[in-house]
């Protein structure tokens, strides 16, 4: 059944390649040549999408890595939106609202199609990397300090998000004088190798507050022995199964799911002193319910990226029970964050890259 269902996994963006390829085709009103540079090029984009998530990215020269992995998954968000194109125009077609004539070596769609797909992008990039800041108040009455914490998610350092990006939100968690920061998994993207040679790790040691973080998946991507070594070198302090008190608050981090053999949660929260403030990472926003029955008062995750692009937040809205935001069971508050980074391709659309300021305490 696994390897069916792989098999399926790989052969429907295949045949999405082949219609927008074909649709494309006899949209260009080019010579023959010209088709087929246009129609290679986007084959050649695909490709490079598959071995940006192969190990021999790791063998090839930095700047020809990042080349390969930022050119493959971008072609397959662009490919996204011109089969969601193509197949509007043709349902238009069969409908008889749209003349065939207009579909087929026509200058003008062409010209549309191109310039409206540059602005979408150019809009995506340009929105990806404006970092939008969620203020949230948390109120307790337990005895907590008051203080100021960074709530992040999902930074994926690799070869999109590079050591130069990594200094920008450093900066910006900086200049919010935080007294704590959190990191709900998924620091690192797919591949280690970008972190080491371009010593990233260097980069936090400029953080003006404490750092914790948990595991998610993407670490068990890169390895989760190179990612305990990167958070070390980082003085990134790891929360992986474990409970650690700071300024009356509880901070527990769970390993991500990924490992079948983490802790339970109630189990975990048998080492929270009783009377203190629950706040758990948890990186990917499953089994919500865990944190409400083990009297967890705030629960931050990550994961989703809330689609990242439209429309493929609404597919994360019907899988999870909370996608994106503030969400409340009980007794217990969550957030479920769509990240300060993302995987993939530099693009948001209907989604935010965000980074949460919370204030908490009594005075």
């Amino acid at each position: 059944m696994r390897p069916l269902f792989f098999l399926l996994i790989l052969l429907l963006p295949c045949a999405a390649q082949t219609y927008v390829c074909w649709r494309t085709w006899q949209l260009l009103p080019f010579p023959f040549w010209g088709k087929t540079i246009v129609v290679a090029l986007m084959v050649i984009a695909f490709i490079l999408f598959f071995i940006s998530l192969m190990p021999v990215l790791d063998k090839m020269p930095m700047a020809m890595a990042s080349a390969v992995y930022n050119v493959g998954t971008s072609w397959v968000v662009i490919m996204l939106y011109l089969l969601i194109l193509w197949v509007v125009l043709d349902l238009l077609r069969l409908c008889h609202i749209l003349p065939t004539a207009w579909l087929h070596n026509n200058a003008v769609t062409s010209s549309v199609i191109f310039v409206a797909l540059c602005g979408l992008f150019a809009y995506a990039f340009a929105h990806y990397n404006y970092k939008v800041r969620v203020p949230l108040t948390l109120q307790t009455q337990k005895p907590v300090e008051k203080m100021r914490i960074v709530l992040t998610s999902d930074w994926h350092l690799g070869y999109h998000n590079r050591r130069a990006e990594l200094a920008r939100w450093i900066d910006l968690i900086n200049s919010e004088k935080p007294d704590l920061v959190l990191v709900a998994g998924d620091i690192i993207d797919h591949h280690y190798r970008p972190l080491v040679e371009e010593h990233m790790e260097e980069e936090f040691h400029r953080l003006q507050a404490p750092i914790y973080a948990c595991l998610g998946n993407h670490e068990y991507f890169a390895g989760e022995r190179n990612a305990e070594r990167f958070f070390r070198e980082a003085n990134i302090q790891l929360l992986r199964d474990s409970v650690v008190e700071f300024r009356g608050l509880s901070l527990i981090g769970r390993d991500d799911r990924t490992n079948p053999h983490r802790r339970p949660l109630a189990e975990l929260m048998k080492a929270v002193r009783p009377g203190t403030y629950a706040l758990l990472l948890d990186h990917q926003p499953y089994s919500l319910e865990e944190a409400e029955a083990a009297g967890v008062d705030f629960e931050f995750a990550g994961h989703t990226h809330h689609g990242q692009v439209w429309p493929a937040n609404w597919i994360t809205d019907l899988l999870y029970e909370c996608a994106f935001g503030l969400h409340r069971r009980g007794n217990t508050q969550y957030y479920i964050s769509s990240g300060l980074g993302i995987w993939g391709a530099r693009f948001r659309i209907g989604t935010q890259s965000e980074y949460i300021i919370v204030e908490i305490g009594t005075d």
